[in-house]
């Protein structure tokens, strides 16, 4: 083997912190069936963060908004 440099493993990506704005976004989206992959995607978090706010592991007192602009 060689005496060569060592690389530091890569770091594991962080997903930003669900802010309870953004779980009531969830909440409304899940209630229009949308995957919890696609949310997931769209907020670029984990999808375990989606599933939590989903059993209500995580903001179980945030409603979801009656109507959402989408765009």
């Amino acid at each position: 083997m060689s005496k060569g440099k060592i690389l530091p493993f890569p770091r594991r990506r962080r997903s930003p912190d669900v802010t309870p704005e953004m779980a009531a976004k969830i909440k409304y989206l899940l209630a229009l069936s949308i995957t919890q992959h696609d949310i997931a995607a769209h907020f670029g978090i984990n999808q375990g963060r989606v599933s939590e706010i989903n059993t209500g592991m995580k903001f179980p007192g945030i409603e979801p908004p009656r109507q959402l602009d989408l765009f």
